[in-house]
């Protein structure tokens, strides 16, 4: 095909692939069958392989998914994504109602009502038309770029229709629809997998996913609810959201204009009868000041802006008998007490299980076996246990009496001073923290080995094959082909030639993860991933963490005594020390492998204070010796300079004019990275 043909037809394939796309995802309207939509789909991607300079970011192959990021970068919000002030109160409503009445001298406006969804917020910009960036919330000034991820999202439009602004920030929800979440738990219990808890942590952590091919298959939504930028159009709230449905973004038909506190009072009551009845979950109703040329003069606080509130649902409490109490082990040993209950309907699900936490929350609450108690689920999601009907109490149930061994290997319980978990120090010869370890090690967050799920661990470890971690590097392609294992309720499923491969490759890629990601696998006790994250940093190498005292340990930020104990304790262990040797023969990633971008501050010290809007504090560090320079943590006549940041520490700044040590703010410093 000649390349001007070749530019037409891509673009004509483009504009008709998203015109049936906007149809069935907006409109429910199918206008082509499957096989005639993937045949056009198909002819577009071959087109845009073999001339890709006519690929557009806009191209609706981009929801097909592809693009593969090991880390996401954190980019500062244009508009800080601030959270709304909460209630549960129609009072607090009332209040709000009369307070916003009195701010603006009793001047006359309305309201818009809207659905709060149970999502992940995130900001999308669009410049000329076109989706160009994606941010999650983050901290409010800073969140990840998950671009690439979102795009394969189809109720998101990557091409815009209509009259819309040149340049402008939209704010909504990502949010997994009950059908879609219900679908995709099926596929993983029909693989033996673990199925997700609830649709708003999966749709989180279907963001975070590092193959956005995978991301697609998961069919995720978009909510619209605010438009952000310079110079919009329209006045008001409910006029935007209307104008952007032309666009091409998805708005509820549940969003309403309310002009008193009646009207506002019948929307929540309405909602909180008929939310189940709505395809994605909800927590409650947003309510915001329709007049937009108001909310200056309204205001904001530290938090929140005062031309808006939301008013979550009080959570549903259905009454149920607790017939008995079973004790878990987890990974670090912690007991988990878990009360088993006759089956209720809580929130759109089916419960018969609730935490009780621990030992205190037991004896607090006086729960007894045989007692009927209250439960809710907390955030719409988890069952809890909240209180006791006393009423119904049979007259022999007597109080529970805390196990003091542990349930699986009878080793006898600790309780740390302060800690309000017990715990089995049998760490190395308790199945389930053996197990329990092994899965952590496997993990998404750790080593990313997809192919090993709780099943499959939990066979090899009955088959003596795989103890430790190192044990999974020693496997062979002959040891796993025909193991065969039976889940509960499972039919008996055994692992095929093609399953092996896919578990030696895994393993075998995992030795590219980097070093934090490594230390964080090991599941040394306290120690999460942003603990990792600094360990590694700071001492760059698995020998130089090993070998350090407690002292030294607990001079790293953020790790305290407790966690310092606890690394050095893992460290002086024989048998963890003889694991993370067969891991580093392995080919392990031991050592931190900072990415030298470039000399531009080689020679120089810096002593970091403040808060910054381009960077954490950890990663302004990182940034310096990506380009070639020191950070020290105290000022001296040696150090070069010191970067401040808002609310700098008034002794460091004392300190730097004293010695006359130059004061420079983020943006000098990024400049002189630049040149």
């Amino acid at each position: 095909m000649e390349r001007e043909a070749a530019q037409k037809r891509i673009a004509e394939l483009s504009e008709t692939i998203d015109r049936y796309n906007y149809e069935y995802y907006m409109n429910d309207n199918s206008m082509i069958s499957d096989y005639d939509f993937d045949q056009l789909l198909n002819e577009l991607i071959a087109l845009e392989k073999e001339y890709p300079e006519y690929s557009l970011p806009s191209s609706p192959t981009r929801r097909v998914g592809g693009e593969v990021n090991k880390t996401f970068r954190q980019v500062a919000h244009r508009y800080p994504m601030l959270s709304l002030s909460n209630t549960y109160s129609i009072e607090e409503i009332i209040d709000f109602d009369t307070r916003t009445r009195k701010l603006l001298n009793n001047k006359p406006f309305s309201y818009t009502c809207e659905l709060k969804y149970d999502g992940v917020a995130v900001g999308l910009s669009y410049k000329n038309g076109i989706m160009v960036q994606a941010v999650t919330r983050g901290n409010g000034k800073e969140g990840d770029d998950i671009t690439d991820n979102v795009r394969t999202i189809r109720t998101i439009p990557l091409k815009l229709k209509g009259n819309y602004p040149d340049d402008f920030e939209v704010r909504g929800e990502i949010i997994y629809p009950y059908e879609a979440f219900n679908e995709f738990n099926a596929i993983r219990e029909e693989n033996g997998e673990e199925p997700f808890a609830n649709p708003r942590n999966a749709a989180s952590g279907s963001l975070k996913l590092q193959d956005s091919k995978e991301v697609a298959k998961r069919k995720l939504d978009f909510c619209f609810y605010f438009l952000m930028g310079d110079n919009l159009p329209s006045d008001t709230q409910y006029n935007r959201l209307m104008m952007a449905k032309e666009w091409g973004f998805k708005i509820a038909d549940s969003t309403r204009k309310c002009n008193n506190i009646d009207e506002i009072q019948a929307y929540i009551n309405h909602w909180d009868n008929h939310r189940k009845e709505l395809p994605y979950a909800i927590d409650g109703i947003v309510i915001k000041v329709n007049e937009v040329e108001l909310w200056d003069e309204l205001g904001m606080t530290a938090k929140s802006p005062r031309w808006a509130i939301a008013y979550k649902f009080k959570a549903e409490r259905v009454s149920t008998y607790l017939s008995s109490i079973d004790f878990q082990v987890g990974r670090t040993g912690i007991i988990t007490p878990v009360a088993n209950l006759e089956p209720v309907w809580l929130g759109g699900t089916t419960v018969r299980r609730a935490t009780l936490n621990n030992a205190d929350f037991i004896k607090n609450m006086d729960i007894r076996i045989g007692d009927h108690v209250f439960v809710e689920k907390g955030g719409e999601i988890i069952p809890k246990i909240v209180g006791v009907d006393i009423e119904k109490r049979p007259l022999n149930a007597v109080p529970l009496e805390y196990i003091t061994t542990c349930p699986v290997c009878g080793t006898p319980l600790v309780r740390n001073e302060g800690e309000a978990g017990h715990y089995c120090p049998n760490e190395d010869g308790c199945t389930p923290q053996q197990i329990g370890k092994l899965e952590h090690f496997v993990s998404r967050k750790a080593m990313n080995i997809d192919t090993i799920g709780s099943e499959r661990l939990t066979m090899l470890f009955e088959k003596g094959l795989v103890r430790t971690p190192a044990d999974l590097y020693v496997l062979s392609r002959e040891q796993l082909i025909g193991l065969e294992s039976a889940g509960e309720n499972k039919k008996k499923t055994s692992i095929q030639e093609k399953g092996a491969d896919n578990i030696i490759a895994a393993l075998e890629l995992s030795k590219q993860v980097p070093f934090e990601r490594v230390l964080y696998a090991l599941g040394i006790r306290y120690v999460g991933e942003v603990g990792a994250k600094k360990l590694a940093r700071y001492f760059k190498n698995i020998d130089a963490l090993s070998q350090s005292n407690i002292m030294e340990l607990a001079m790293v930020e953020d790790i305290g005594e407790k966690t310092a104990i606890s690394i050095f304790e893992f460290f002086n262990d024989i048998k963890h020390l003889e694991m993370i040797v067969r891991l580093r023969n392995a080919g392990l990633q031991m050592e931190a492998k900072e990415e030298q971008l470039s000399n531009a501050l080689a020679g120089l010290s810096f002593v970091v204070s403040g808060v910054f809007n381009n960077f954490s504090r950890d990663g302004i560090k990182q940034h310096i010796e990506q380009h070639g320079g020191k950070v020290v943590s105290s000022i001296s006549s040696k150090t070069s300079y010191v970067i401040a940041g808002e609310k700098m520490g008034p002794e460091k700044l004392k300190k730097a004019e004293k010695l006359n040590i130059p004061i420079i703010d983020e943006d000098t410093y990024i400049n002189m990275c630049e040149k």
